[in-house]
Formats: structure tokens, C-alpha cells, sequence
């Protein structure tokens, strides 16, 4: 592999002055191991201490440095003692607060004093106060010193401070100024940018007549430069997994239409037009020697898991074994119960492989894997080393971007014979943005079910404020009583699933109080798998009219009867995951409903999000809303791994540029292959992301 710099940029981080073990230790939390690494290390954003703003200019939210004279200094005794100190300059004048101070610091700002300090200016009790500012006492004989460019802000770990990342970060720049690092960009492809050394510089160093709006915008030429380099990286690696992919030989599967036909002939209604173009789609695909690696997406409710059985008895019937893996026990069973309603009339066997199947059944499971079961469904307890298959020749992932990408490539190893992998299918009913797909996914082919089976009635989803629960309450009623069936849904609280747990636990014991003569269940994260099936089953089967839940029923949870459901405080959970959980209900030809119950005042973005979920029902258009208001990283789940740790690209913001990067792509495969390699170990080296197959 040619050198991506200069030996000297390669060197670890341990021959910079000053940084042991300790030190090397922290860095790598950050993926920070050369040189290099610290060079490509960017800024989050920047502060301005070129310059002095004078106190009458000062505005609400600027960061600014500020030199005056001590007008008062005194001890103030509120719900908080603090110590204020006023300064004034001849423009204005401004307060300073500490709250953390000692008698030697109160001392030190007598009356006259000159103070140089720096903070952000924000309301107070008697006009703008800087909180805990850095400060120095200076002399007014000498002017205040000033830095010469703008101050970098940088992503930390614990233990490791701005100044001190600044100080090598600096180390590093010395060693750039006397070495070359290699552009790996031909300037043929971006003819008008600034080159890789001069973009760094600036970016670590902006001078003071730097656009600081421009960078803080990230739309600085320095920063496009490296914006284009990152996402090249993130999709060369993508495009290098599909090359490697598609050079390894596949099963031939052209016989199974037999099979295919059978559960058709039962079904209700035939199958919809994107159905069986999607169904076509993918057996073309299974009929080739190259092996399938297919993203179908398909919007709450469009009937995927009868294309996972079309393209399941298209293999089965071809000779081979199917694996169906899905991220939670609870999808994971529902699976399972469907695929063996279509499949043991056929005379087809299905296994069963979860966590919770324990001791003797669970050799039993194994034992039939090992003897060629046709079906296999299960959470990831699939891919663990004991599990043994005879054929394995398709592989269906149901939502997959819950599993790291490390995950899928091991569970299809264990189809491998030789240089012969089983074909992939992934499924998600997660809607994903063209964006997200084109850099998240670039290593699969895609089909997209755009059309909702006949028979489905629209959600109608109303907003309403929690001071109105007893209304909510009252109409849980009617409807249980009517004969229908609701779910009432917890949200996050605080990130932590105990709390969200004892929230639900508490809701479930006020419901039970206020709606007496009704059977009421509850299911949350912390039941045991068992325990959670047996109340899926008993709601499912109408034994029980309100289910309790948290967010675990967010996907495959399928009661036609259930028509209405309540989501207390929308306003925590992102867009894509309030649509998965609408579509619990609305499953059967019945109106159903949406209650949305926030709690006042609702932020900009909670206000954002209930106005979109009232607006439209289409997956697509909530997912683009969600990847404007929240980022990739929470479209996709958090692990769906190197997206979210972009050093400096933002698919949401960048999106505008995915379309000359995919172009820019290509031409490097095509053009400068081994210019690949470089450019994605120096992005993404240390990311899972990045996956030799």
C-alpha cells in the first residue's frame, strides 16, 4: 500500500513531547494514534479572541473578550451566593458572576483594576453578565494580548482538556509546516478546491480575517475540502465491500415456484403490484452465481414478511436451508408464528432459535439446524459458534440497521463452502431518506414496497396536552368497551431503562384504578422474554382490551383488533420511531387512532415533530424530516456503525454533495484504485465500519 504521508505524520502519537501512555491512552479513545491522526482530529466550531468587543456592542449569545475597568466588586447572598463583579469601558458596562470564588479572588478585582476576560454574554438581573469567564488582570500600559487567529473548539474525552489537545494538535502542525501529507484527490475531479496541507492548516489556525459565519456554517472552502475527501471515504468503503462481495460465488436458486404458489392461492387478496415487483426483483437475483445483497425498504404495514416468505420457499425449494434473524425476541417470535402458519401445512419445518431457549430444547433446536431444518428464525443467539447449518443459502435480516455490519458479515460466514456465500436479504420498515441510503447502504441493491395492501384505513392522529388525560382516559374506555383493543405507550425517560420501566409500572397501576372492569396488560424491557410473550399473546388473542407497554412493541406487533393508541410525551422520541409505533395500530380495515399526549411548553423541534406526524402518514417524508431534525445516527440506530462518527461530514447538512461524491467514486474505481485504500484508512481506520470481508 503506497504511504499515505510522509513517514514522519505515520509516527505514533507517543513521539510528540510530553505524551506517555496515559496520554496515548485517552487520545485513542478519540481513534487518535499518529500524527496524522491529530492533524485530521477537525474543530466542532471556533471562538473568536482575535479581537476586543467593546460592552456596548456585546449582544445576547456572543462569545466575546471584553477589557475593562472594576466599577463595584461585592458578595451577593441569593439562592446562590456569588460574587459580582462590574465592569464598564467608556461603551457600556458588564457584569461578571462566580459562583465558585475564594477571598484571595474577591481581593483581586478592587475598584480601577483592569480585567481582560472571555465568556458568553447572557441576560441577567441587571443587564448582560459573563458566567465564570477567563480572565486576567492586565496593566494599562500594555495592551491586552490577543491571540492571532481563531481558537479552535475540539471533540474531547474524559481527562483530556482543550489547552492540552491544543498543544498537540500545534506539535502536529510544526511537524506538517516541515513535511508534505499526500493529496489523495486528483485535482482532476475537484479542479476548484484548496489543496489537503493548505485546508488542514486553516482549519486548525483560521486567521482572524477567516469567515468565522462561513466556518460556522461549514461552508468554507477548506472545510468543503475535506467534507468531500470524508464522505468519499465513507462511500469507497461501502463500494470496496460490494466489489469484494460480488466476486464470490452464490448458490443458483431457479426452482421453488411450486412452493411460492401455495400460500398465494390462501391468501385474501393477491398480492400488490410493488409486491410482486419486488418479489421479482429479488428472485432474478437468486437465480445468478453472484451472491444477493438486497435492501428492501417498505413502509409500516406493506406486507415485507410475505416477500421474506416468497423469497424463503424460492430457496427452500431450490434445496436450501433459510435463515430469518431479527434484532428482539418479540419480532423474532412473531416470525417465527407467521412463517410457521404458511410453512408446516406445507410440510416444511421451522426452528426456533432465541437467548431465552435454555438446556435440552435448545439442542433440539441446534440438532435440527445441524440436520438441514428448511426454516430457521432467531435473534443474533444465530450466529454463535455452535450453531451449525447443512445448506444455508439465504440469509434474511429483519431490521438491519440494528445490527452492526460485523454482525451480518458473521452470520454469513456461516453459509460459507469454499468461496461460495448464501445470498442476503435485509428487510426494514424503518423508511430510509435517498441520502441515508446512498451512504449507509452503498454496498446493497434496493426495492422499495411503496403501496399499502387493500383494505387499510388511514390513521387519524390528533395532538392533544397531557392536562387533558382524563378525556384520553374516558375515550380508552368507550372503545375498550365497544369490543376494541388500544395500547398505551411510555416513553424514554432520561435515557435510562429502569426509569422508563417504573414510569410504565406506575401508569399501569393508575389505568388499573381508573379503568376498573377492564383487563389491562404490561410489557417493558426489563420482563423476562417469557413473561413478555405470554401478555403479547394473551392481547392478541382480545383476552386483554389496553396493553401498557414502553417502546418495546415498536416493531412486529401485529393486532388487527387494535384500533387505538396512546403515545405519552411524543416529544422524546425522534420521528421514524413515533411512525413504527402508529403503525401498530390501524393493521385491519376498522378507523383506528393516534392520540399524541405531550407535556407544555414544547420545544421548536417537539412542536416540529407532532406537526409532521399529524400531516402525513408517509414513511419516506417522516424519515427526511427526522434526518433534518435529528441527525443520521438516530434515523439509522446507533449502531449502524462510522456514520455517526464522522469527524466532519453530516449527511443531513452535506446531503447536496452525496451526488458528485458518488460520481467521484466511481471514477476513482475506475481510475486511481489505489488511491482507495489510503484515502479510507485515513478517514475511517479504528471504525468498525470499514470491514474486511
Amino acid at each position: 500500500m503506497p504511504a499515505l504521508t510522509s513517514d514522519r505524520l505515520q509516527k505514533p502519537v507517543t513521539e510528540l513531547k510530553g505524551v506517555g501512555a496515559a496520554l496515548a491512552e485517552k487520545l485513542a479513545k478519540l481513534r487518535i494514534f499518529t500524527i496524522e491522526d491529530l492533524l485530521f482530529h477537525l474543530p466542532l466550531r471556533y471562538q473568536d479572541r482575535t479581537r476586543v468587543t467593546p460592552m456596548g456592542a456585546a449582544r445576547r449569545g456572543d462569545e466575546v473578550v471584553l477589557v475593562g475597568q472594576v466599577a463595584l466588586s461585592d458578595v451577593v447572598k441569593g439562592k446562590r451566593r456569588a460574587l459580582i463583579v462590574r465592569l464598564q469601558d467608556g461603551t457600556g458596562s458588564i457584569t461578571l458572576r462566580f459562583f465558585h470564588f475564594n477571598a484571595a479572588q474577591q481581593k483581586q478585582f478592587k475598584k480601577g483594576t483592569l480585567v481582560r476576560c472571555y465568556g458568553e454574554a447572557r441576560p441577567g438581573a441587571s443587564g448582560l453578565e459573563l458566567y465564570h469567564p477567563e480572565y486576567k488582570l492586565v496593566s494599562a500600559e500594555q495592551p491586552p494580548e490577543l491571540d492571532d487567529h481563531l481558537t479552535p473548539i475540539y471533540p474531547l474525552t474524559e481527562g483530556l482538556t482543550q489547552n492540552r489537545l491544543r498543544q498537540l494538535i500545534n506539535l502536529a502542525l510544526a511537524e506538517l509546516k516541515r513535511t508534505e501529507v499526500v493529496d489523495w484527490l486528483p485535482q482532476s475531479l475537484f479542479p476548484n478546491l484548496p489543496s489537503l496541507k493548505q485546508s488542514l492548516e486553516l482549519l486548525h489556525e483560521p486567521p482572524p480575517e477567516a469567515e468565522v459565519e462561513q466556518l460556522l456554517e461549514y461552508k468554507h472552502p477548506s472545510q468543503h475540502r475535506l467534507i468531500i475527501e470524508e464522505l468519499l471515504a465513507q462511500q469507497l468503503s461501502l463500494l470496496k465491500l460490494r466489489q469484494q462481495h460480488k466476486h464470490h460465488q452464490a448458490p443458483v436458486m431457479d426452482n421453488g415456484q411450486h412452493l411460492c404458489e401455495q400460500p398465494l392461492a390462501q391468501l385474501p387478496f393477491p398480492l400488490t403490484g410493488a409486491q410482486n415487483r419486488v418479489v421479482h426483483e429479488i428472485h432474478q437475483d437468486m437465480t445468478t452465481n453472484s451472491p444477493m445483497l438486497r435492501l428492501v425498504q417498505g413502509d409500516v404495514g406493506a406486507g415485507k414478511t410475505l416477500v421474506a416468505a416468497m423469497t424463503a420457499l424460492k430457496a427452500i425449494g431450490s434445496g436450501y436451508q433459510v435463515a430469518v434473524m431479527a434484532p428482539t425476541e418479540i419480532l423474532a417470535e412473531q416470525h417465527f408464528n407467521n412463517f410457521r402458519q404458511w410453512l408446516e401445512p406445507m410440510g416444511l419445518e421451522v426452528a426456533w432459535l432465541a437467548g431465552k431457549v435454555k438446556g435440552k430444547a435448545r439442542q433440539q433446536q441446534l440438532d435440527k439446524i445441524a440436520e438441514g431444518a428448511p426454516l430457521v428464525v432467531g435473534t443474533h443467539a444465530l450466529f454463535q459458534e455452535q450453531v451449525q447449518f447443512q445448506k444455508l443459502g439465504l440469509i434474511i435480516v429483519d431490521e438491519q440497521h440494528r445490527f452492526g455490519v460485523h454482525q451480518r458479515l458473521s452470520l454469513r460466514e456461516k453459509g460459507r463452502q469454499g468461496d461460495t456465500y448464501p445470498h442476503q436479504l435485509i428487510m426494514t420498515a424503518t423508511p430510509i431518506p435517498r441520502t441515508l441510503a446512498m451512504s449507509a447502504y452503498a454496498d446493497l441493491d434496493t426495492s422499495i414496497i411503496d403501496e399499502l395492501p387493500p383494505g387499510r384505513t388511514p390513521i387519524e392522529t390528533i395532538a392533544l396536552a397531557d392536562s387533558r388525560r382524563e378525556q384520553v382516559v374516558a375515550r380508552i374506555a368507550a372503545a375498550c368497551r365497544e369490543g376494541k383493543q388500544a395500547y398505551w405507550v411510555c416513553t424514554l425517560i432520561e435515557d435510562s431503562e429502569a426509569l422508563q420501566c417504573q414510569a410504565a409500572e406506575t401508569t399501569f397501576a393508575e389505568l388499573q384504578e381508573q379503568l376498573q372492569g377492564l383487563n389491562i396488560g404490561l410489557v417493558h424491557g426489563r420482563m423476562k422474554p417469557q413473561e413478555k410473550a405470554e401478555i403479547m399473546a394473551r392481547f392478541k388473542a382480545n383476552e386483554l382490551q389496553l396493553l401498557v407497554a414502553t417502546t418495546v412493541i415498536e416493531v412486529g406487533v401485529d393486532v388487527p383488533n387494535a384500533t387505538l393508541m396512546v403515545i405519552e410525551n411524543p416529544e422524546r422520541l425522534g420521528l421514524s420511531q413515533l411512525h413504527q409505533l402508529r403503525g401498530r395500530v390501524g393493521r385491519g380495515s376498522q378507523q383506528s387512532y393516534c392520540v399524541l399526549m405531550y407535556h407544555t411548553p414544547l420545544s421548536y423541534n417537539g412542536k416540529a415533530r407532532i406537526a409532521v406526524m399529524r400531516d402525513t402518514q408517509d414513511g419516506f417524508k417522516i424519515a427526511e424530516k427526522d434526518l433534518e431534525l435529528r441527525g443520521p445516527g438516530e434515523v439509522l440506530g446507533t449502531r449502524q456503525t462510522g456514520l455517526a462518527q464522522m469527524k466532519i461530514a453530516d449527511l443531513a447538512r452535506d446531503q447536496y454533495l452525496l451526488d458528485t461524491v458518488n460520481q467521484a467514486a466511481k471514477q476513482l474505481l475506475q481510475q486511481h484504485p489505489d488511491h482507495i485504500e489510503p484515502i479510507v484508512q485515513r478517514w475511517l481506520s479504528g471504525a468498525e465500519q470499514y470491514a474486511q470481508v
